[in-house]
């Protein structure tokens, strides 16, 4: 009856993810009147799937409402609770933390006992192990992160993964350890491991790939692995999973064969004894989102194959996807959920009406065919998801997939069995070793002949849906061999269509970006050929740069202009150099940015492709001047459209160059982020700017922008822009481009209403 259930209990998880997410006005009401209604018609299908739906909803509403109330952001809050992960990095460690109790430190804020998980900073912490209970005095804000355009959404990320408020912890009061770390076989499996004298890659991609420890690998195996394609491989999936599970029912049967030579076919406990080991290893694995998804759909394939009900292979597909979004809702944010769905889906319809293969010339053959099919789709499924493309992919799976599913995870699974006998168990990891440096130096060979390629974001989707589309065509079968080289042909035009675009700038017509990168600032300028920045961003003490996760390696950019030398403005510059190109550096008499550079003073200019750069600000002389007072002011005009960037000059200092200034400019970017400091009266006044863009970031220590600032403006009729609530902001100046702004968030982020015919902007207090 379950299976015959599947679909409408799969339609009716789906529907609750939808009401949870929307959180639709009425919507409770709504679902408790039409369950009612189902009960009092005697609909019992119906009042099921509304049961379904309303639990799965109330799931996801109880984790948004346990979100950090805005109240207690940067506040001090007493949090006791578990640790649920640990990495660490340098003096760095993150932590996720399981909240058990939560209480302000003042009397009178908001209530923060829905607190569930929060996702900890904590420099220089003590010796920290998952499963011990900790008090913290922490200072949280509610998960956000920067929005950038094409760039990963670290806010979304947190919310996905139920992380409900993220921060740091205080050293003042100090944190205590409230008991130490229960049992967890896990947990003395690494310790185990950890005291073995494995090579450092041995060691690592052993934990991955066998108690799914991938927060072991480093960055440099991660990179390989996206470049080559093979990341699924060390994710606890279906296949770790499956072996285990496919080898204890082996020696199940084997054994009752033995035992109960005439009804062994009939026996159920190896079926059980099946299961039970899969879900045994997935938990030792630490039920991660992968790992529980793999469960399930493990023991929902233990039953299809156990043959007593005889389902058919879509059937279990939508159980599957009921029971796992029905578990754990938050997976329908999560691409891997939907790659290994649709993966075994391809599967499906790849095998759907065949004979299984004889033979070992058979079977051989069956993986080729299966692996080229799979192929294409999946690396559009990839290319959709994470905007990248693996060309190496298709080729090397063909030998990494067996190789992995065949030798590597048996032989390390095996020397954990056998870890009671060392010699045995070294013997069976040190031939894990050299297969893991063999698989390496593949991927290497693989990578270094044909890169990662990251398509111009514009051309991912129609890229993506042209390869996935061209890849169906030959997986679904019964279609006529021409249509499928019909089909495929007329689909591999779009790739040539889209090499072939038109530049996105004309001659006179300038690109400017103002990117979200918290509490700092960097600004990109591009004209048809020229290519600047202003300012790279901060660097945090955690040695996080935002401008690193910007753009993939390798970009040129012909001038970056550092306005001074504080690390809200020049933190990012070491990243930079390290992954791009830069012709020239660019910065104020006096200040060390920590590269050559030559100095930005007034009036030196420069012009590209019709459009004119000239520097206002500081004089050659700066002794006297304080660090921000000597900040490089530029003027770009493109033909009567100008744009004025100050840095963090103080008032003094914007009184001296205003005269250079014509009054009436499109855009300014306000000095000082907004500070009192800057944007002065005089200034304001004679400007007048059409825009107005503060870049600081969201719950600011300092205020930004002050009110007195935010009122200036308003008062001559500014639209006002803040990368704090709008994300990264994107101008387009001169000929044709018709000052078109757009905002990487949405408007519903904003606090004010539509006035003027321009977002309002309210200063924080």
């Amino acid at each position: 009856m379950l299976l015959g259930l599947a679909i409408p209990l799969a339609l009716a998880v789906l529907a609750g993810v939808l009401v949870g997410h929307l959180v639709m006005p009425g919507s409770a009401e709504l679902l408790a009147l039409a369950l009612l209604a189902a009960l009092a018609g005697r609909r019992p299908r119906l009042a099921l799937g509304l049961l379904v739906t309303a639990l799965v909803a109330v799931q996801l509403l109880t984790l948004r409402g346990g979100e950090l109330a805005p109240g207690l952001t940067r506040q001090d809050l007493r949090l006791e609770g578990s640790l649920i992960s640990v990495r660490r990095d340098a003096g760095l460690a993150r932590v996720v933390l399981s909240v058990d109790a939560c209480r302000a430190a003042t009397v009178g804020l908001p209530a923060c006992e829905d607190l569930t998980r929060v996702r900890l900073s904590f420099f220089e912490a003590p010796d920290l192990e998952a499963g011990e209970r900790w008090g913290l005095t922490v200072r949280l804000r509610p998960p956000s992160g920067f929005a950038n355009p094409d760039t990963f959404d670290y806010g979304a990320w947190l919310r996905r993964e139920g992380i409900q408020a993220s921060g740091y912890v205080r050293r003042d009061p100090p944190p205590v350890r409230i008991a130490e770390a229960g049992v967890s076989l896990r947990r003395q499996a690494l310790d185990h491991l950890d005291a073995q004298a494995l090579p450092d890659r041995q060691a690592r991609w052993l934990a991955a790939l066998t108690l799914g420890a991938s927060e072991r690998l480093e960055r440099a195996d991660w990179d390989l692995l996206n470049a080559s394609g093979t990341t699924h491989l060390v994710v606890i999936s279906g296949l770790h999973v499956g072996l285990v599970a496919t080898f204890a029912l082996w020696l199940a049967r084997g054994a009752a064969r033995l035992m109960t030579p005439g009804a062994w076919r009939l026996a159920v406990w190896p079926w059980w004894l099946a299961a039970a080991s899969a879900v045994g290893y997935a938990v030792l694995a630490g039920l991660e989102p992968p790992a529980l998804r793999a469960m399930i759909m493990t023991l929902v394939g233990l039953w299809v194959a156990s043959g007593r009900h005889a389902p058919g292979p879509w059937q279990a597909w939508w159980l599957a996807l009921a029971l796992v979004l029905s578990v754990d809702p938050l997976s329908a944010w999560r691409p891997g959920l939907w790659l290994s769905f649709s993966a075994v889906a391809l599967l499906i319809l790849i095998w759907q009406g065949r004979a299984r293969p004889r033979g070992l010339s058979g079977w051989l053959w069956a993986l080729v065919r299966t692996q080229l099919l799979l192929a294409p789709v999946m690396a559009a499924a990839v290319l959709l998801a994470f905007d990248r493309l693996a060309p190496t992919a298709p080729l090397i799976n063909l030998v990494a997939v067996p190789l992995v599913s065949t030798l590597l995870v048996p032989l390390g699974l095996l020397g954990w069995l056998t870890a009671w006998l060392p010699p045995l168990s070294m013997l069976c990891w040190d031939l894990f070793g050299l297969l893991v440096d063999a698989l390496a130096t593949l991927l290497e060979w693989a990578v270094a002949r044909l890169p990662l390629w990251r398509p111009d974001p514009a051309r991912v989707v129609p890229f993506g849906l042209a390869l996935g589309l061209a890849g169906l065509l030959w997986a679904l079968p019964g279609l006529a061999m021409r249509l499928r080289l019909a089909a495929t042909a007329a689909l591999m035009l779009v790739p040539l269509g889209l090499a072939s675009a038109p530049p996105m700038l004309a001659d006179g017509q300038l690109q400017v970006r103002i990117h979200d990168v918290g509490q700092g600032q960097l600004i990109e300028l591009r004209t048809a050929g020229y290519r600047a920045l202003y300012d790279t961003g901060p660097r945090f003490a955690s040695g996080f740069m935002p401008l690193a996760a910007l753009w993939p390696p390798g970009q040129r950019f012909d001038d970056v202009i550092v306005s001074h030398a504080d690390q809200d403005h020049a933190g990012g510059l070491p990243a930079l150099l390290d992954a791009h190109r830069v012709r020239r550096i660019l910065a104020p008499p006096g200040e060390d940015v920590g590269r050559p550079a030559r100095p930005c003073t007034a009036g030196r200019r420069w012009r590209h492709d019709g459009v004119s750069f000239r520097i206002l600000w500081p004089p050659r002389e700066t002794a006297g001047l304080s660090a921000n007072d000597r900040s490089c002011v530029l003027l770009i005009s493109v033909g009567d459209q100008r744009l004025l960037i100050t840095g963090d000059v103080g008032r003094e200092a914007e009184r001296r160059f205003l005269d250079e200034v014509a009054p009436g400019i499109t855009l300014l970017v306000a000095g000082h982020h907004g500070s009192a400091t800057s944007s002065g009266l005089q200034l304001v006044r004679r400007l007048a700017p059409r825009h107005v863009i503060f870049s600081a970031a969201r719950h600011n220590a300092f205020g930004h922008p002050a009110d007195r600032v935010v009122r200036r403006f308003r008062e001559v009729g500014s639209c006002l822009w803040n990368t704090a609530q709008d994300g990264a902001v994107t101008l387009w100046l001169g000929d044709g481009a018709q000052s078109r702004l757009i905002t990487a968030r949405p408007a519903a982020w904003r606090r004010g209403g539509v006035e003027g015919g321009c977002l309002a902007l309210e200063s924080p207090h």
